[in-house]
């Protein structure tokens, strides 16, 4: 399992690597392995404004189908449109390839509850 120092994590499993007021948002490498084979992303709409905690998207996977919610207030600027015809690339990449939305927020990072990357390991007992 893996988890890269260099982004925010939540307790809801989904990572942050921000962008100057962009929060490119994905869910982590133990959420995709925990979900199995990813066969569908169902998004939120591009430029819909979003409360903290919405869901952004929907991940439809073999086992189960769940949220993924936003930890950021804003805007949706972006989706990631690979993930239509390749869901599996969650599964395979979900720190690059992977990423599931980008929201526009003015928020600040110290306003929103995160964990580092050890903190995220010690939270899921890793």
């Amino acid at each position: 399992m893996k988890v890269i120092d260099s982004l925010l994590y939540t307790k809801d499993h989904e990572w942050l690597r921000i962008e100057d007021n962009q929060f490119y948002i994905g869910i982590t490498d133990f959420a995709q392995g925990e979900l199995g084979d990813i066969v569908f992303v169902d998004f939120t709409s591009l430029n819909e404004t979003i409360k903290t905690g919405e869901s952004i998207a929907t991940i439809e996977a073999v086992k189960t189908i769940a949220d993924v919610y936003s930890p950021v207030a804003g805007k949706v600027i972006k989706i990631n449109t690979l993930l239509e015809d390749q869901p599996e690339s969650i599964n395979t990449d979900p720190y690059g390839d992977g990423w599931i939305a980008c929201v526009e927020s003015s928020i600040s990072i110290d306003s929103i509850e995160t964990l580092t990357s050890k903190d995220y390991l010690d939270f899921i007992g890793k």
